[in-house]
């Protein structure tokens, strides 16, 4: 088998102990065969009662912790997991399958191809629910959206990302879709000066709410919405459309 960076797995014939790195994935393989999972991450808050042993955070996981669980399958993504970690599960002996989503339509091959190829299961009928949601979403106005993930130092989604994609499926165009860097950092004058129609402040990986963020774009609308359904790519993909189109439609001025 090969996993999305087109590297060989020695995936087993049968998989029974499954080591998850990332939240969606956590999800994605325990709404399929909650079974199989014997590890996650601190950050796997779904299921809320995933009862499994924590092996620290995606970037820096407990490599002898994840070894003493005797995985048949680590799972992992490009992005949110460090290639040195890898590497050393790897060397262990453990077989690591990878991901990469950089946008919707990549999200749902990259899950099917991971339970189906790695986890050696049938493709879960949440994955089929999450497709359908996203067909025929109904046509909506253009506007140019910016959207910051982090601020001091202020960071935003940049080119090639998996929430712009999402974004533009509600007519939003991300205005930094085409920086250079995937998750630049800009200064606060160049977001304001960027003039866009609505800002997309989502509630992680930075927490922003009604009182933390909104006050920094005086003026213009602004959309607080889950993060969770805009960056996750799992089953939380089901209800997202819905969530977001609200949200979005839901955009005011926080002027005070």
């Amino acid at each position: 088998m090969r996993d999305d960076l087109d590297l060989p797995v020695p995936v087993p014939d049968e998989v029974r102990r499954v080591v998850s790195l990332v939240p969606s994935l956590t999800e994605a393989v325990a709404m399929s065969a909650p079974g199989l999972l014997v590890g996650a991450t601190d950050w796997c808050t779904h299921p809320a009662d995933l009862d499994v042993v924590r092996i620290r955070g995606t970037k820096n996981p407990d490599l002898d912790a994840i070894g003493a669980l005797a995985p048949d399958l680590v799972l992992a993504n490009e992005e949110e997991n460090r290639p040195a970690d890898l590497a050393a599960l790897r060397a262990a002996g453990i077989a690591v399958w990878v991901t990469r989503v950089r946008g919707l339509d990549e999200a749902f091959t990259a899950l099917e191809r991971m339970l189906v190829l790695g986890c050696r299961l049938p493709a879960p009928p949440w994955l089929a629910a999450c497709r359908a949601a996203w067909a025929g979403l109904p046509a909506a106005p253009p506007r140019r959206a910016i959207v910051p993930v982090w601020r001091r130092p202020w960071m935003v989604a940049g080119r090639d990302t998996f929430a712009a994609d999402v974004l533009t499926r509600f007519g939003l165009t991300n205005v930094f879709v085409r920086h250079a860097e995937r998750w630049p950092k800009v200064s606060l004058d160049e977001l304001r000066a960027a003039e866009p129609d609505v800002v997309v402040l989502p509630d992680e990986p930075y927490r922003f709410t009604a009182e933390d963020g909104p006050e920094a774009f005086p003026g213009l609308p602004v959309a607080l919405v889950d993060g969770r359904h805009l960056t996750w790519y799992g089953p939380s993909l089901a209800a997202a459309p819905a969530v977001l189109a609200g949200q979005l439609a839901a955009a005011g001025r926080f002027d005070g």
